[in-house]
């Protein structure tokens, strides 16, 4: 896959926990950041995608967004077995 070499300033402190996770999976910094890149633009997309749906349904209800958290919490739990 092509890759377009980029030069980006960090804080001190982000800098170096990136460089901490990256070092405890075992990949490079780049990697590691290219894949928080890939998460925080899923994360933004899901986001636009529930306005969108808000949007033409109505807002989701308290009850929606508790069924959700547990459906999230149940995904986290098995992720952490």
């Amino acid at each position: 896959m092509p890759v377009r070499k980029l030069s980006v300033a960090l804080d001190e402190n982000t800098a170096q926990a990136a460089a901490d996770a990256a070092a405890r999976r075992g990949v490079s910094l780049s990697s590691w950041l290219n894949e928080a890149a890939e998460n925080a633009l899923r994360i933004e997309e899901g986001l636009r995608a529930v306005q969108a749906w808000e949007a033409e349904h109505g807002a989701l209800t308290d009850a929606e967004l508790a069924a959700a958290d547990r459906f999230l919490a149940k995904k986290q739990r098995r992720r952490a077995s």
